[in-house]
């Protein structure tokens, strides 16, 4: 054998070409190729994969026809040659080529040709692994004469399990979670697995007269072997409290064989509180603030404020009301500006008086994150997780901040590992439920609204949400509203729930039950906007537009950037042939979309963009009308067509795209996929009955086909809600485990 083709004197390029078979080669390859390729089409369509596996094949397969023809050079006269070096050389620079051009070309994609024709957002979402030492606290038994020392006992056992999530090298799962197993007959091992942790602490806590007894074991939870025990009998004072706490959490780490950094043991043993009765007092409103309810949020409220009443310097008492005061404002009905202001008021005292407590830094960066300042929440999110490791509830709200700043990848991998860290909190199943929600993977999200649901049934907003799902993900708008009833029966001081049941009374077509709920519910929060919202809707309904038109304005007067208003009132300036007024109310509200740059669209505003678009088409401004049009288009790919809550799916956005770009074919098309996927939508009768977008296909008979089957599928399921008895037992469900 040789090293090279044989070479034949006076040979031409094209004799030496046919000789080694390159154009044979060539054409073959060139078959076998497009073969390929139409194989790949076929599968595409039949599994709808996304289009990123075409884009990225077609060019391999392109660039591949390089190494091709290097192989035949070399090898297509006998085909038994050894690999030279020249040609080895050669390979290598052709593999390194191609796979550099791929990645360049990968990463330049845009992200919706990962979207599959599903519309399921196909990223490759991240599942969080922990392999550190982990270790569950379990509640700790109270070995007390008196009962009333219950909360007491609880108080010291949360503490110590604080102290040992800002140990970073371990992982500790939240109190929530062990709740579960207070009273539990199950096993060490059962535990242990249910809660995915090889350690255990178990103990008991005596209180008499003035003397406190702590007494702690570490069992082994793989094999249930006794690691480690401490008895600690001391004086009732608040600074022997922390000094157990402190020690335990050292021995705790030493017996784990964890390394405690030099600020973390600074932390650990800080001694928070000299005051005993501020520390009870806080520990009052720490398990008042978890029921979530609007009594209990007050009453948590008045327990943080007689905690720094009795210990002005008493960091974590500010903390706990700066999260009150932040939950008051979605489960109370509170006012956000001022409450809000509240909120940050008390977390900056606690930085002030410790700069070193995550919790703090976490409870300042969800109050900016409510306020919508990411680029401030981001690096705060980041200092609460350094500073306290194990926080679930400082991922749970980074989580909530990706989300708000539509960056959905991001926010459920973080709702992940915060359920990796309290896996058994019905908050947090509920967040996590949310989050898959957004991503289209519905069933997983039911799995966890239903888990939510046994965790803790009494927690009104998991009804809510699994209401919601079965209305507007589901069609099952007569399912859902007995879950919203139920919510708004276990918190009657939240204005949310009535929101919603409005909202769904009104989407199954009885305006008399909305405008019952509503009425109800404006007695008591006459300027909620939600409220406000839905009673403008049932007044355009009736076709009261002077009624539509003041609530228009009350709900622009309460945040300038609602959608639903500044539509209202963009129809009555269209219909009376104001659009440059119109315009003017938009690039106030939205200056991204009208301003000298080119339009920005993101997070949601492409609701708005799309709502614009009528304007710009009167205005003459067709160049920016087809910019909005093309930039909604590209975020509407990312997202599914159902969402649980407004805007989390983009709805029927496609069909008002093609209806406003004049593909009549394409938006009824799109249309009837939508009816037939189970939309009906936020308002269904609005789009039907005025949307602008939607004008040059509204006298189409399939448009009205599609309404009318929309209209007799609402007719069969107020008929199925009229049916069902009222102390009928809710569909739970069990959920998946």
């Amino acid at each position: 054998m040789t090293d090279a083709p044989t070479e034949r004197e006076g040979e031409g390029t094209f004799s030496k070409l046919r000789r080694r078979k390159v154009v044979q080669w060539s054409l073959a390859y060139a078959a076998a190729a497009w073969t390929l390729l139409q194989v790949i089409e076929y599968l595409g369509e039949t599994y709808s994969w996304p289009p990123a596996i075409r884009q990225i094949v077609t060019p391999a397969l392109a660039l591949g026809s390089l190494l091709v023809l290097v192989l035949a050079w070399y090898h297509g006269d006998k085909g038994d040659q050894r690999v030279s070096r020249p040609e080895f050389a050669i390979l290598a620079t052709i593999v390194a080529f191609v796979g550099g051009t791929l990645w360049w070309y990968v990463s330049r994609m845009d992200e919706s040709t990962w979207i599959a024709e599903t519309n399921r957002p196909a990223i490759k979402y991240a599942t969080p692994t922990d392999t550190r030492p982990s270790i569950a606290v379990l509640p700790f038994e109270n070995r007390s004469a008196k009962q009333d020392d219950a909360f007491f006992v609880d108080g010291v056992h949360d503490d110590i399990l604080t102290q040992l999530t800002k140990i970073g090298a371990m992982k500790v799962i939240a109190r929530t979670s062990v709740e579960q197993f207070r009273d539990t007959k199950l096993t060490t091992k059962e535990i242990g697995k249910k809660l995915g942790v090889t350690r255990v602490l178990e103990g008991g806590v005596q209180r008499a007269g003035d003397r406190v007894r702590v007494t702690v074991q570490l069992i082994d939870a793989t094999t249930d072997a006794h690691l480690w025990a401490e008895s600690y009998d001391r004086e009732l004072t608040a600074a022997n409290i922390f000094a157990i706490q402190s020690e335990v959490a050292a021995a705790v780490s030493g017996a784990l064989k964890t390394t405690l950094t030099s600020a973390e043991a600074a932390r650990v043993n800080a001694i928070p509180t000299q005051s005993l009765v501020a520390w009870e007092s806080y520990q009052l409103g720490k398990q008042r603030m978890a029921k979530r309810t609007s009594a209990a949020l007050a009453e948590a409220e008045a327990f943080f404020r007689r905690s720094i009443e009795l210990d002005p310097r008493f960091a974590l008492a500010y903390v706990g009301l700066a999260d009150t005061l932040t939950l008051q404002v979605t489960y109370a009905g509170a006012p956000r500006d001022t409450t809000y202001a509240k909120a940050d008021e008390a977390a900056g005292r606690a930085l002030e008086i410790d700069p070193n407590l995550g919790e703090a830094w976490a409870s300042s960066a969800y109050i900016a994150t409510e306020r919508g300042e990411f680029d401030q929440a981001e690096p705060m999110f980041r200092r609460a997780i350094e500073l306290n490791p194990n926080y679930a509830t400082a991922y749970l709200w980074f989580s909530a901040m990706f989300d708000y700043s539509d960056r959905r990848n991001d926010a459920l991998v973080y709702a992940q590992r915060s359920a990796e860290l309290d896996p058994l909190s019905a908050i947090i199943n509920l967040v996590l439920g949310k989050q898959l929600g957004k991503v289209g993977r519905f069933d997983e999200a039911e799995a966890r609204f239903r888990r939510a649901i046994e965790i803790d049934p009494s927690m009104p907003n998991l009804y809510m949400f699994s209401g919601l799902l079965k209305a507007y993900v589901q069609d099952r708008i007569a399912d859902g509203i007995p879950f919203l009833e139920k919510a708004a029966e276990l918190d009657p001081g939240a204005p949310l729930y009535q929101f919603w049941l409005a909202l769904l009374y009104l989407d199954i077509g009885d305006d008399v039950q909305a405008r019952r709920v509503i009425e109800s519910a404006r007695q008591h929060w006459p300027s909620r906007p939600g409220l406000l919202g839905v009673t403008a809707a049932l007044d355009l309904d009736q076709g009261d537009m002077a009624a539509v038109h003041e609530g228009a304005e009350r709900l622009l007067a309460l945040d300038a950037r609602a959608s639903y208003p500044l539509q209202l009132l963009r129809n009555a300036d269209l219909q009376a042939g104001r659009p440059a007024v119109a315009r003017a109310r938009y690039a106030s509200a939205y200056p991204e979309l009208l301003g000298a740059e080119p339009p920005r669209t993101a997070d949601f505003n492409w609701v708005v963009a799309i709502d614009l678009v009528p304007v710009l088409q009167r205005t003459g401004e067709s160049e920016r009308a087809g910019m909005l049009l093309d930039r909604s288009e590209d975020a509407i790919k990312a997202i599914p067509r159902l969402g649980i809550l407004t805007f989390e799916g983009y709805g029927i956005a496609d069909v008002q795209i093609h209806a406003l770009r004049g593909e009549k074919a394409k938006a009824l098309a799109a249309l009837r996929e939508a009816e037939k996927a189970g939309w009906r939508g936020r308002y269904w009768r609005y789009f039907r009955d005025l949307d602008p977008a939607l004008a040059s296909i509204r006298n189409e008979p399939e448009f009205k086909a599609v309404f009318t089957d929309i209209e007799r599928d609402m007719a069969r399921q107020r008929a199925e809600l009229a049916k069902r008895p009222k102390d009928a037992p809710l569909d739970v469900g069990a959920a998946s485990r």
